[in-house]
């Protein structure tokens, strides 16, 4: 299974909208849709998960077509990389 990177979206589309589109190219387990934590606000990006063969049609497919006025980025997603805790000042 491989984890896609969804970037550019549009603010108000919906994980359902985003599983409609990519389920064209198979079966989609998860769609995530990343907000802000201190605002809950879209931040314009999420991550769909899918069988190999079928995310690596959808990254081909979709990958700079239009939505919502916007061209998707779609592409294999890379592992988070692991940053430094802040320290709070006080």
């Amino acid at each position: 299974m491989k984890k896609l990177f969804v970037g550019n979206l549009p603010f108000r589309v919906s994980e359902d909208e985003i599983r409609d589109l990519f389920e064209e190219y198979g079966e989609v387990h998860s769609v995530a849709l990343i907000t802000d934590r201190d605002t809950g606000r879209p931040r314009g990006f999420g991550f769909v998960e899918m069988e190999d063969a079928e995310a690596d049609a959808a990254v081909d497919a979709l990958d700079g077509t239009d939505l919502g006025g916007r061209p998707l980025r779609v592409n294999e997603a890379r592992p988070r990389e692991e940053r430094p805790r802040q320290q709070k000042r006080w």
